[in-house]
């Protein structure tokens, strides 16, 4: 149903369709609100509401698809905070929030997410910090934050990132330091602090990095 600029919503018979695998919704432009039958597609891997422009919530019946593996909120500009069930989502392996621009926080229960590999959040303007229970994502592999021009800060529970090798911080402005905990990413093979403006200096623990095989500054 991709590019149906003009849909508004969907009927709630799609709740019946109980081995559909994906849902893809990219550039419903007009689309305002999932309903709770979105809940009932048991079968769900893949969720694409790229360019939901104007998608402002999504509903709490979201955590009760158990086979999600994927789900994509690009460009999804006025959806500002998530349901607490979205952490409930086991399978999930992929998330982007990128230009989610009123997002201003992620879930205390974010770490949760215990399947979660790859994880973007660029240019999420209003995001000012990561919970620190993000640090509990022992799968994740990448983390990308860049252009997220408010945060100010990252959490030490970063050092947990025990799978980490790809980390974009691109753009980060307001990014001022960077823990000495991040000493502790084993795995870390590529970090990107390009355009971090305010950020005066490096902690000597990045020294530790054994992995580490690209730095940009």
């Amino acid at each position: 149903m991709d590019d149906c600029s003009s849909l508004k919503e969907l009927p709630t018979s799609i709740g019946q369709l109980n081995v559909l695998q994906e849902l893809n919704l990219l550039k419903c432009f007009s689309l305002h609100e999932l309903r709770t039958f979105i809940g009932q597609l048991n079968a769900l891997q893949e969720l694409n509401l790229l360019k939901c422009s104007s998608l402002h919530e999504l509903p709490t019946s979201i955590g009760q698809l158990n086979s999600l593996q994927n789900v994509d909120l690009l460009n999804c500009s006025k959806l500002k905070e998530l349901p607490t069930y979205i952490c409930q989502l086991n399978a999930l392996k992929n998330r982007h929030l990128p230009r989610c621009l009123r997002l201003q926080k992620l879930l205390a229960s974010v770490g949760q997410l215990n399947a979660l590999q790859n994880f973007h959040l660029w240019v999420c303007l209003s995001l000012q910090e990561l919970p620190t229970s993000i640090g509990q994502l022992n799968a994740l592999k990448i983390l990308h934050l860049q252009g997220c021009s408010r945060l100010q800060k990252l959490p030490s529970s970063i050092g947990q990132f025990n799978a980490l090798q790809d980390f974009d911080l691109w753009g980060c402005l307001n990014l001022q330091n960077l823990p000495t905990s991040i000493g502790q990413l084993i795995a870390l093979q590529n970090i990107d602090l390009s355009s971090c403006s305010k950020l005066q200096e490096l902690p000597t623990s990045i020294g530790q990095l054994s992995e580490l095989q690209n730095i940009d500054l």
